[in-house]
Formats: C-alpha cells, structure tokens, sequence
C-alpha cells in the first residue's frame, strides 16, 4: 500500500470510529484501576438494585441435578452485612480460585522455558523460511480456532505466538496477536472435530428439550456439520480483517530485536539443537498417545472410556502442554548451550514468574469484578430480561434466529461462561423454539454463533485482561482502548458473516449434524 492510499484509508468513516474508541479508551485508567472502578460500580448497582426490588423469574436447569426449577432471581446487594462479608471473605479465593490465574502461570513455565531457550525463536526462523507468507495469517487463525478442542489452551498458547510468528516475518506483532485471539475467541465454536464444548452445551440442551420430548437426545455430534463449515468461514474472514483492516490500522512495526532482523537465518548449532528438541517432542507426543489408545487406559474416562469427558486427557490438557513445551526446551538448552546447568533451567522457570508480575496484579482486581458481578445476579437477571423480551418479539423463521443470536451476543458481553449463560437461555428458549417447529441443535446452534463473537471484545471475558498484558509487550501505551478497537472489526464481521452463514443453511435445509434437522 502506497502512502497516499495509507492517508486515505485512514481517513475512513470506519477508520476514524475505530481510532475514536482506541482513544477514548485508552484515556481510560491502568486497566488495574479501571477494573477497580468497575467493581465499585458493581457494589452500588447491586444495592442500589435491590433497594428497588430488581429480579427475574424463569426456569433455570440445576447443573447438579441437571433438573429444571422455577426461580425468582433477585439482586444480592454488595453493602449489606452479608455481602460485606463476602467481600472479605473471598478476596482471595477469588483471586486464587480466578480460572484463567493457574492455567496461565503453569503454561507459562513451560512456554518461559522454551522462549528463553532460544526454543520458539528457532522454530519461528525455520517456520519463516518454509512457509510462504500469503498464508501465515490463515495459519494463525486456523490454529486459533481448532485451539478450542483442549478448551481455553490457546488463549495462553497461541496468543502469544501468534505475535511472536508474526514479528518473525516483520509484521506488526499486534496483528499476529489479534489474529491468534480472534481465532481462539471470536471462533470459540467452531472447529473440525468434536471439542468439550461441544459435549458441554449438548448435555445442557437434552435436559431442556426434556421439558416437552423427555426422550429427546441432543449428541456431542449435533451441530458438526455446521461447524466443521464455520471453521473456513472464521478463517476467511479473520484473514480478511487481519490484512485488510487491523494491520494497515497498526501500521509499520520497527524491530529492534537482532533475532527478528535476521530472522531467516539459522546457524548449524541451532539447527542441530532444534532438530534433537523436535524429535524429543515427537517422541513425547507419540508416548501419549500410546498410553491413550487402550481402552482401560489412564487418560480415559474410566465409565464411558471418552478421551474427551471428564476424560484426564482433557481434564489434565495444561499440564501435558506444559512439558511439552517444558521437556523439548531443556534439549535443545542443553544442545544449544543456552542451558548449561540445572541452575539455569531453574533461573528461567523463576524469570518466566517474574514476568508475569503485572498480569498477577492485574488478575487479583479483575478476578473481584468478575466473581462481584456473579455473586449479585445481575447477569443471571440480564439473561432472563433478555428472554422476556424475545419471546413477546413475535418473529419466526430466520429472523427470529438473527434476533436470538443478536441478543446472545449482548449477553455474552456482561456474562463471559458459555455453560453458565446457556444453563439459563436453554430451559426458556430451547422449548420455545421446539414449540415453533426448530429442533433444540438450531437453537443451540444460534447460541453458539452469539456467544464466540463478541468474547474478543468483552472486559468481562476471563482471559481479557491477560490479552491486555500480552499486547503492551509490544506496545507499552495500548491498554483496553487499544484492544476493543483493534479486535471490534473482527467481532463484527464474524457476526455479520456467521449469521448470514446460518440463514442461508436455514434456506437451503442443510442437516446441522449427522441425521440432525433443523426442525422438531
């Protein structure tokens, strides 16, 4: 792109609405104050709404019992005698008990390792020089996106690579992460295999199908076809927002790490130790694997004999990805001579904590937003309005599915579990839809598309403020501004092109899953 077409792309009404919420945003507070701030508001919403009765009433499944009960859902106040306790309390098991907190920190001393090895460095220089560069944006968001057949691994994974690939082939490192993020969030629901979302979403929908069919099953398998399809169009698209909008937006990144300058070339000593590290890798992988196949093996769930339910497989994913970034960067540490002792490895497991100082700092605050927000139902209450309002809509056929998604969508940005929103949308809208004549894998299918789109801008996602910290790696002046704006386009478009991508499966009568229809 030449520099007067530069000019004027960024002249764009879009451009100008995009550099507008990156500014105003990133006048915004330390993402640590702002997080502060909003979990301030939360407390005095919460009394504020319970002084004035604020409640919803529906049926919400019970996920012990997987059983329906009528509840009245009122707001719980922060500033009552009890919520001040619980305040007190949960500080810290809030913060410990914080998902995204362990995952990240145990990842990360595997993924430190391999960094600081000179691991992913050697891997990314002979990446470069095999793979063409037209395709290492597609590469990126596809990864991304069949991520999410371990659950959340590609959040502390490939994010992070994802710049670090990109930087390799001098482009800006921001676009790479944005692309990673976009594909392992913004594309949560789609892959071309069966992942635990999908036999965590089927297990909610049969329970609310039960309400008028009790013999009604929904499988793991119910929505494959679909989203075995979906996966391309999240490629395409993300490519195209990738190329197109997010990195012009960014615009040149100058590198000033040697390693990136040269980032082709590769000596004889790195190649060899990349080499032993490799096959140590595959030589771990295939030993997993080995151990997975028999029927009575370990990593299955020992009922079902499942790798994927409540299997150790899944259950177990971080720390087995964990050694394997661990096991093959002592190798080649050795090889390479990065690490010449046990004391070595042991400095870098403490440096790889070390860098992780701000996003701990970060998460203790978020973490209380976060679980503030859970504990006084607001968006328990939410969800149940939002369904209120659409079953007095009065819409069928496609338009009734671009309106549920939509307001999915808006859900998902003030409740960030998929199984948490689902357990209560299912039982109301599940029985809704089957009385219509729209099976419940439709309407699961519906939910699925509003969910994954806007995780990618939502604060109260529980790995956002973790993509925060990764991004001012490279940016020390981005903060949340800079995130919302940069990720908005690809949220957008996917919604735009995965809803456009079910109306027209809807029109054409396409089966959804293997012997799954679209209607009941």
């Amino acid at each position: 792109m030449s520099k007067k077409e530069n000019v004027k792309k960024k002249s764009s009404f879009f451009d100008k609405f995009l550099n507008g919420i990156e500014v105003a945003g990133n006048k915004l507070p330390h993402p640590i104050t702002l997080f502060a701030i909003l979990a301030l508001i939360i407390v005095i919403l919460s009394a504020v709404f319970e002084a004035l009765g604020v409640s919803a009433t529906g049926e919400i499944m019970n996920t012990k019992t997987m059983e329906l009960e009528e509840k009245t859902i009122t707001t719980v106040s922060l500033l009552s005698g009890e919520g001040i306790s619980y305040m007190i309390k949960n500080a810290i098991t809030n913060f410990t008990g914080f998902a995204p907190l362990g995952i990240v920190l145990v990842t990360m001393l595997g993924v430190g390792c391999a960094e600081g090895s000179g691991y992913i460095a050697a891997s990314m220089k002979k990446l470069v020089s095999k793979t063409p560069s037209k395709l290492i944006t597609p590469v990126v968001i596809f990864l991304g996106v069949m991520s999410n057949v371990a659950s959340d691994v590609g959040y502390v994974v490939l994010v992070p690579i994802g710049a670090i690939v990109f930087m390799a082939y001098n482009r800006h490192p921001l676009a790479g992460l944005a692309a990673a993020f976009a594909g392992v969030s913004g594309g949560f629901s789609a892959n071309l295999l069966i992942g635990t979302v999908d036999t965590l979403l089927s297990g909610v929908s049969t329970e609310a199908a039960k309400i008028l069919d009790p013999s009604y099953q929904v499988g793991a398998t119910s929505n494959w076809f679909f989203m075995f399809v979906s996966t391309f169009l999240i490629v395409i698209v993300g490519t195209f927002v990738t190329d197109k909008i997010v990195e012009p937006r960014l615009g040149a990144f100058n590198a000033t790490d040697e390693s990136i300058d040269k980032a082709t070339e590769i000596t004889p000593k790195e190649n060899k130790a990349l080499k032993w590290a490799n096959i140590t890798l595959i030589i771990y992988i295939l030993a997993i694997v080995a151990w997975a196949i028999p029927q009575n093996s370990l990593l299955r769930n020992p009922e079902t004999k499942s790798l994927i339910s409540n299997a150790l497989l899944i259950d177990g994913i971080i720390v087995f990805i964990t050694l394997g970034f661990f096991i093959p960067s002592v190798v080649y540490g050795r090889v390479s001579g990065t690490y010449k002792s046990e004391k070595d490895i042991g400095e870098q497991l403490s440096k790889n904590m070390s860098a992780m100082g701000s996003y701990i700092a970060l998460t203790f605050v978020a973490a209380q937003f976060v679980n503030y927000f859970n504990y006084t139902n607001l968006g328990s209450i939410l969800a149940l309005k939002g369904a209120d309002f659409l079953g007095n809509v009065g819409l069928q056929g496609a338009p009734l599915m671009v309106i549920f998604i939509l307001l999915t969508a808006f859900i998902n940005l003030f409740m960030g579990s998929a199984s948490a929103k689902w357990t209560i949308l299912a039982p109301v809208f599940i029985p809704m839809f089957m009385q219509l004549g729209y099976s419940p894998e439709l309407t699961q299918v519906a939910y699925r598309i509003g969910d994954s789109t806007t995780n990618i801008i939502s604060p109260l996602m529980n790995y956002f403020a973790m993509i925060v910290v990764f991004a001012q790696k490279y940016d020390k002046k981005s903060g949340i501004g800079t995130l919302i704006s940069t990720m908005l386009p690809y949220s957008l478009m996917f919604l735009i092109g995965w809803t456009i991508l079910l109306v027209i499966w809807m029109l054409l009568g396409l089966p959804l899953g293997p012997g799954v229809s679209m209607y009941y």
